[in-house]
């Protein structure tokens, strides 16, 4: 699966929170992290890959290197193979639910959110879902302390070798942060 993927340069955009569109060229760097903020695996690819074309290869790397009970995402993953590929993996998918334009259903997840902060009801897997910002964390780190914002080399081995020297020592500071 992971040959499949695209690795050359290109350019990437998505929407930021605000909504405006944000262009970039070059690589992504998918990052599946545990509890704790503790890397697991990374696949890079093309800038324009979007999230879910790598979610079933990141997810068999990582049944590869750890044992674990859950595959949180958002909404971008919502999809029924990516659920079903969890699942076969014996992991419980976590993933937000993406209405995709469905006015009803998003006007129901609206009226149910409503109803269950009426209540004051907290669903287990909404609890679970919350700490779905650890691979947020680990990017935002990367980023701003391990080197990962900017790349001055070119090649899709060499931009991963570069941002896995980041993920090592990032690894190394976390681990160092359980022990003390």
């Amino acid at each position: 699966m992971l040959e499949d993927l695209p690795k050359a340069c290109d350019v990437g955009t998505k929407m930021n929170s605000k909504g405006y569109k944000k262009s970039w060229a070059g690589y992504k760097l998918h990052i599946d992290a545990a509890d704790g903020h503790i890397p697991i695996s990374c696949v890079l690819t093309s800038a324009s890959v979007h999230d879910s074309q790598v979610a079933l290869p990141l997810a068999e790397l990582t049944n590869q290197q750890v044992s674990n009970l859950y595959d949180l995402m958002d909404s971008a993953y919502d999809s029924p193979i990516i659920k079903q590929h969890s699942r076969s993996l014996g992991h419980v998918p976590i993933i937000d639910m993406n209405p995709r334009g469905n006015k009803e259903r998003k006007q129901e997840l609206k009226a149910e959110a409503k109803r269950c902060k009426f209540l004051n009801f907290k669903n287990p897997t909404d609890v679970r879902y919350n700490e779905r910002s650890n691979v947020e964390r680990v990017n935002g780190r990367l980023k701003d302390e391990f080197g990962g914002k900017m790349i001055r080399v070119r090649g899709h081995a060499k931009v991963m070798t570069h941002l896995m020297f980041g993920i090592i020592v990032l690894t190394a500071d976390q681990l160092i942060r359980f022990v003390t």
